[in-house]
Formats: structure tokens, sequence, C-alpha cells
């Protein structure tokens, strides 16, 4: 890979002009390209098998659409890297995408990793539990399912049916008597030895051959098992059987379709209406459907499916192992080397297929319909969202309806774990990856001092705002702040607001007026006296709801930092302590003030404490002041 990242020198010269001085500088390599404004702002990035004969095309002054045209006009430099292959800059060119969501280029906003079901492999009696992120725990993943609700409702089925443990290692060790899953025939109680390890490991065997699609042959032999336990009288082992029989059943019929000639793919269809995108995928794996998830990329209304369709590919599977098989509703133009790349990234054969008839066909159907019907509901929506703007910029006596609302609260208990929590929402409703959480930092803060902390956590995100985007060009800054609190708070945030000389920004302290009762609230704003809407003003419900989402995460966040300052130790703050050694060190000694009294000879006798780690610990506690 060659960088050719060389900027145009003169930035009078824009648009077909600025192009042109590029092009006879290019050869015919492969490669990634990127055009940026006069501020060195990315427009877009494009790959190319002959980069010369991509960026020529660029210089016509007919022929584009008005997106295009638009962009052109705007380029004011150009930047390249040559690759090796096509296929090498398919790759290269989706990840930069990703990295630096360029203005022009179809864009997936709502890129997680999918959760996994992991059947642990470490312990004589695996555990069965939800898994999300990197595979490096040692066992059989299963996955991926659509969302942590599908495979919580497959879990409980499977436990059903197999009665796995789901505790954790440790409160299986100190276990002394069956828990209440046992009680309620969801577990086997391995941990007080009520199955052998040999039985444990055949209804783990099981579970895996139900998870790879091989559930028919166990249900017969299950149904045979049941047989036999009736014929010897054994009634309760055969209604337990039965039991099992039905929780394998109710798995399957709560995964809806589930395809007998698809073992393993992802189903993607493509749904366009007015200048937005639905794109729907199905999971399929081991012949049964692991949920499905929509996604609402940003497109151009001049776009196409097949470039939307390829572009969704691209960054959909950078940071994901493709399937075996991609069933479309729409052909890409580039599908050899989108599979190349894929099969590249996956280390086996990938196909795309765009199936006609059949039952392939018919997934993609279905696919299709949840597609359009998700959109239209997204965009009844949106004109919701968006009178509801209209609304809320009449009665704040605002300009423009605002496209970016911050919503401010703090929690805490007496001033100990104080947190500040911030969301955000717009014209397509709350934007929970834009949610910011604060730990309040300062010392000289009177414990429960609400206005300090507002005043903290404030200030942090203008210092932060003032650093990133400056010039409030990308989109970072609020039109709006809510405030929870009254004329106090408020005079507190405009303060700091004339500190930072942001002081243009509307802000609306929400207090809860009279009887502290919702419906009545009251809202203050700088200079002007306080005032409430109507009690049965949409606006105000909107409010409510705004106020009520930032409590909630506030309130969760505050929980999270308490719970960890619950299970926090002395432990924590010795250098070279990490986790595994942590639990080692508890286990050995019972407490952490038993570590800490520990001479050096003990410190030295416990498993994974190196001599020179026990001499740390020992210092640690017996030399501070």
């Amino acid at each position: 890979m060659t960088d050719r990242s060389d900027i145009f020198s003169d930035p009078a010269v824009t648009g077909y002009a600025c192009i042109q001085s590029y092009q006879r500088t290019l050869d015919s390599s492969p490669g990634v390209y990127r055009m940026l404004d006069a501020q060195a702002r990315v427009l877009y990035v494009g790959k190319a098998r002959n980069l010369r004969a991509r960026v020529s095309s660029y210089t016509r002054p007919t022929g584009h659409s008005i997106r295009i045209d638009r962009m052109i006009r705007e380029t004011a430099s150009m930047m390249f890297l040559t690759t090796r292959t096509e296929t090498e800059a398919l790759l290269l060119e989706q990840n930069l995408i990703k990295q630096l969501k360029p203005k022009y280029n179809v864009l997936l906003r709502d890129d997680k990793s999918f959760p996994n079901i992991l059947l642990a492999k470490d312990h004589p009696f695996p555990q069965i539990k939800r898994h999300r992120g990197a595979k490096k725990a040692k066992g059989s993943y299963f996955g991926p399912f659509a969302s942590a609700g599908a495979v919580h409702r497959t879990l409980n089925q499977l436990q059903k049916a197999f009665l796995l443990r789901n505790c954790t290692d440790s409160v299986f060790q100190n276990r002394t008597r069956p828990c209440l899953l046992y009680q309620i025939k969801r577990c086997s109680a391995p941990c007080v030895g009520y199955i052998s390890e040999a039985e444990y490991a055949d209804s783990v065997r099981d579970a895996e051959r139900f998870l790879s699609g091989r559930s028919t042959r166990i249900q017969e032999e299950l149904a045979i098992e049941m047989q036999q336990a009736s014929d010897a009288m054994e009634f309760e082992r055969a209604a337990g059987l039965r039991d099992r029989i039905r929780a394998l059943t109710q798995v399957q019929g709560a995964q809806g379709i589930n395809p007998r000639g698809v073992p393993e793919a992802d189903v993607v269809a493509l749904h366009l209406e007015g200048g937005q995108a639905c794109v729907q995928v199905f999971f399929i794996r081991a012949n049964q459907n692991w949920g499905n998830h929509d996604y609402y990329p940003r497109v151009g209304a001049d776009m196409g499916a097949p470039e939307v369709m390829e572009a969704f590919l691209g960054q959909f599977y950078d940071n994901k192992q493709p399937p075996r098989q991609l069933l479309l509703s729409d052909a890409i133009e580039n599908a050899d080397l989108m599979q190349q790349a894929l099969s590249e990234k996956a280390g086996r054969k990938v196909e795309i297929l765009v199936p006609q008839r059949g039952e392939k066909a018919e997934l993609v159907g279905g696919a299709l319909r949840n597609a359009r019907e998700a959109l239209a509901r997204r965009m009844a929506e949106s004109a919701t969202q968006a009178k509801l703007l209209r609304a809320l910029a009449e009665a704040f006596a605002l300009n423009v309806p605002p496209q970016r609302i911050e919503v401010y609260d703090n929690s805490h208990i007496q001033g100990t774990n104080a947190v500040g929590a911030m969301i955000v929402a717009g014209p397509e409703g709350l934007m929970k990856n834009q949610y910011r959480k604060f730990n309040i930092r300062g010392d000289d803060l009177t414990p429960g001092d609400d206005f300090g902390m507002m005043k903290e956590v404030l200030s942090r995100r203008f210092k932060r705002l003032l650093k990133d985007d400056p010039t409030r060009e990308r989109g970072l800054w609020p039109d709006l702040l809510l405030i929870d609190g009254g004329a106090g708070q408020v005079s507190a945030v405009a303060q700091i607001m004339a500190e930072h000389g942001v002081g243009d920004i509307p802000m609306v302290g929400v207090a809860k007026g009279v009887d502290r009762d919702a419906g009545k609230e009251e809202f203050h704003r700088p200079g002007t006296r306080p005032f409430a809407l109507r009690h049965n003003d949409p606006v105000l419900y909107f409010i409510q709801r705004l106020r009520d989402e930032a409590h909630r995460f506030a309130i969760g966040t505050h929980r999270a930092k308490r719970a960890k300052a619950v299970g926090a130790t002395p432990l924590d703050e010795v250098p070279g302590v990490g986790a595994a050694r942590k639990r080692a060190l508890l286990a050995h000694f019972g407490s952490a003030k038993a570590v800490s009294r520990a001479d050096l000879a003990d410190l030295k006798a416990v498993d994974g404490i190196s001599d020179r780690l026990a001499e740390t610990i020992y210092d640690h506690f017996h030399t501070r002041g």
C-alpha cells in the first residue's frame, strides 16, 4: 500500500480544475481516493480499479447527479492511497468510510456487535451464558443473535430443556444446597452433586447439537427415553423428559421461520423511499432463525439500490464474521469483488446470491416486507418528531426547530458516587450513541451541591466542544439545552456559558412546579419570567419524556458506579494486582484486611504471586505513612 497524499497547494482552485490537476499525476494503479473541502474535511471516499480513469470521470462538467456535482464543486484537494489489488482497495474504502464518516458516502450509522451464546469449557461442569465481544474465553460459541432479548429467550428455553447451569464459577464453588433454579426445574444442580460429570457432559453435548441444528434427533431420543421411563413407571422422570421436549419445541416456535434448505446465511433486504433507506438483516444459523435487526443508513436521494447495498455490506462486515451465504434483495455492481473480499476475511468461501425463486427467495421476500414496514413506521415517527420540534421551537421562541437537544441531570446519594448525565435527542428521536456520563471530580464541592455539580458537567462539556468543534461545523453543538432545575440552576449554567463565550445557545430549566407534580412543570429562561404549558400540550409530554430519560440514564450510571465502589478493595490500589491475582489473594487469605496483615512469606506462598509481586504487596501495606 502506497500513500500518495500530496494535497493541492492552491486553496483558490476548487471543483473540476482542482480534480484535473491531480489526474495528470496518477497512474492506473488500484487504490482509494479522498475528496476534501477547503477546510480539509473529507467529503467522499471512493475506491478504483484504475485511479487515473476513475478520477478522470469527475473532470467532465456534465453527466453527474446533483449530489455528485455539488461534491465536485466543494472539492478543494484530494488524497490517494494505492493498493496491490482492487479487493484490498474495497476493504480499505469501507474502513475509511467508517472512520471518517464522509458527507457524500452511504454511511451505516448503527454498527454494534451482536451477542452470542457461549458454552464455556473451562470448568468440569460448563456454564451456558450470553456473550458479547471478542471470543477469547475457551468454549463453543453460537450466534450471532439479533438482540439480547433473542439470546435471553433462547437461553430461557435451553435451561428448561438441558438443565445447564448459568451461575458463575465462584457461586458454583460456594453452594451448599441447590438454588431456586433447581427447584423450578431450570438446572440439574451439579454444584451439590445431584448429577454426575458424565451425565452433565451428555446434556452439554445435546445442547451443542441443538444449537448446531440437529434438534430433530435430540427430540426423537428424548421421546424414546420418555416412553421407556413411562413403561418402567418412572412417571416423575417421564414428566421431566416431557417438559424438556416441550421446551425444545417452544424454542423452535419462538424462532419463527426455520428454513430447511438454508443452514447458514444472512438475509439482507433493502427498501428505499423518499430519500431514506431501511436494511433488514435476518440471521439464519443451524437452519434456525436467530432474529433480525433493522438499519437506517444515511443515503442521498439520488442513490440507487446497488450502491447502497454494496456500501452497507462493506461496512457491516468490516468487524463481523460473514456467514457462508448472503441472500440479497438487490444485486450489487461488484459482486465478485465483494465475494472475494468476504471470503478472504472469513477464511472460507462466501457466496453472494440474489434468489429469484424457492425457499431462499421467500426468505428475502419476508425480509423485504419487514424493511418496507419498518421504514414506513420510521418515516411516520420522523414526521411526528419534526412536528414536535416545530412546536417546541414555537413554545420556547426559538428561531428554528432544534436539530440537537441536550438534556442534563445529576444523580448521587448525599453527594457520594456523584455522576452527571447527558442525553441527546433530535429529528430521529433519542440519539443513544451520543449519550455521555460525567464522573463528578470536584473535591471542593459540598456533598449534595447540585449547582456545583451542574457547573462542573457543563464546564467540561463546553471545553470539549471548543476543542473538538471550534467552528461549530461538525454538528456536535446543541441547539437547545434542557436543565433539570429552576432559576438557580439556570443562573449557574448561564454563568458557565458566559465564561466560555457560548451564551448564544438557548437554554431552558425544567422545574417541578407546584406540588412537584408531573404536568405542573415551570420553565425558566435567562432574563424572562417562568411560564408553564397547558396540561395536555404535546410539547409538555415530549419534555417530560426527555427529562425522564435523562433521569433514568443518570440513576443507572450512578448505580453502576456505586456497585463498582461496593466491590472495591484496598488491593485495587496495589500496582501489578489485577482481577485474577486479586481473586487468588482473597481466596487464599479470605479478606483484603488479612492480605494487608500477611507477612512476606505467606504472600509468596499464594499461587500466581511471584516473589517480586509479593514484595510489592507487602511494601504497599507496610511502608505507607
